[in-house]
């Protein structure tokens, strides 16, 4: 079983999906694919979510019974403990004072146009 969940996408991406997966929400698609399929609908939403973001589960023979994947999430990452997933979530005091120290380091750098 596959889960995708996708916020400000194209409308036309989500049209795409409903080939495949079912939309049981806005956004929240369900089925059943291959693996291989699986594979090339993830690519397909990464190469047309553009400022969108998306996230997939998947059943999968490990301790959790699923696996993840995220695309587009700047307060989200997937770490791995020991075999186990976890979401670690920067809350916006985190994500300022990091895009702070990441301004300094460009300056330090002499790289001001990124």
């Amino acid at each position: 079983m596959v889960v995708m969940i996708l916020e400000r996408v194209p409308r036309s991406l989500r049209g795409e999906l409903t080939r495949w997966l079912v939309e049981v929400d806005t956004g929240v698609f369900v089925g059943r694919v291959s693996a291989a399929v699986r594979e090339l609908l993830w690519e397909k939403v990464v190469e047309k979510a553009g400022e969108g973001r998306c996230a997939m589960a998947w059943r999968t023979n490990n301790e959790q019974g699923f696996a993840l994947r995220l695309h587009g999430y700047q307060d989200r990452v997937l770490r791995d403990f020991d075999g186990i997933v976890l979401v670690a979530v920067r809350n916006a005091e985190a994500m300022r004072k990091a895009d702070k120290l990441n301004g300094i380091a460009r300056f330090a750098r002499g790289d001001l146009n990124s």
